[in-house]
């Protein structure tokens, strides 16, 4: 006979339901949220005084300019980055970015350390009717991108890194590239600053890297903040097993990450998006998340 998946995870006599719902619309700690956002902070400008750094150190090493044109190089570049942080300290991260103008201003920070630096970038404009990005998201694709090209130039191996940027309406993609060793994984630490800005915002990151032939690194960062917590009691009564699936689809979570993220198979995902669906009198998968936002 085969046994309930339902069953098998979760013992008789569970929580009172309001109890579920409590728990399940509980918010994230305000101290939480907060520190999240200060090592976003700390982690971006980390990261700017690294390129800039980094461009200085390249533009003084440089073969091709003489001491004196070394220096005022390295002041130049010294000079723009205060000029970028300052005008950056002015605008607020809430206003919409046209994509093609946050793309151009990448291009900026990065074209002294292409200049100078050992490393060729090519990029790749993203389409001009692609829809404006909110201003945070602007932000840490930047700095995403400045820390994979960073990444790049320490890599004795690595000659060329290309950088794709494209929308879907839903999420800003971006693909890199380089001529690499292939040996970087997701789980490599020098992509775990990264790892921390789409953590941020519920963001994707593949990593496909060939031994020899360098690695290939495909992001999507949501437009959109993710949904607020559904109101359950306009669903009546769920198990607690229910309640977390439900809210892993409301982030827009594929059934692979619900399944890791809850230490759960694939199969027992599957059962629980049936009940919900049966619950909801939803049709399909498409139609409960459309219901959830």
């Amino acid at each position: 006979m085969t046994q309930d998946p339902e069953q098998t995870e979760e013992p008789h006599g569970a929580s009172h339901p309001e109890e579920l719902r409590a728990a399940a619309e509980l918010p994230a700690p305000a101290d939480r949220r907060h520190a999240s956002q200060h090592a976003r902070s700390v982690s971006e400008l980390a990261d700017r005084q690294a390129v800039t750094l980094e461009t200085i150190l390249a533009a003084l090493r440089s073969p091709r300019l003489a001491d004196r044109d070394a220096r005022e190089t390295a002041i130049g570049i010294a000079a723009a980055a205060l000029v970028e942080a300052r005008s950056s300290a002015r605008q607020g991260a809430d206003l919409l970015e046209p994509v093609t103008g946050a793309f151009g201003r990448l291009k900026a920070e990065l074209r002294p350390l292409v200049r100078h630096g050992r490393v060729d970038v090519e990029f790749v404009e993203p389409p001009p009717n692609g829809r404006a990005l909110p201003g945070d998201v602007a932000q840490a694709a930047r700095a995403i991108v400045r820390s994979a090209v960073l990444t790049v130039v320490d890599s004795s191996e690595a000659r060329r890194v290309r950088v794709h940027w494209d929308c879907d309406g839903l999420h800003l993609l971006i693909h890199l590239r380089d001529d690499g060793n292939g040996k970087l994984s997701a789980h490599d630490d020098a992509l775990r600053p990264i790892a921390e800005h789409l953590s941020a915002f519920s963001g994707r990151m593949d990593v496909d890297s060939t031994p020899g032939w360098g690695t290939e690194v495909t992001i999507a960062i949501p437009l959109d903040p993710a949904p607020a917590p559904l109101p359950m009691e306009d669903l009546g009564e769920l198990s607690p097993r229910e309640a977390e699936v439900l809210q892993h689809l409301a982030r827009g979570s594929r059934n692979a990450e619900i399944a890791a993220e809850l230490g759960i198979s694939d199969h027992t995902v599957k059962f629980h998006i049936s009940k919900l669906l049966r619950k909801t009198g939803t049709r399909n998968r498409a139609e409960l998340i459309a219901l959830l936002r």
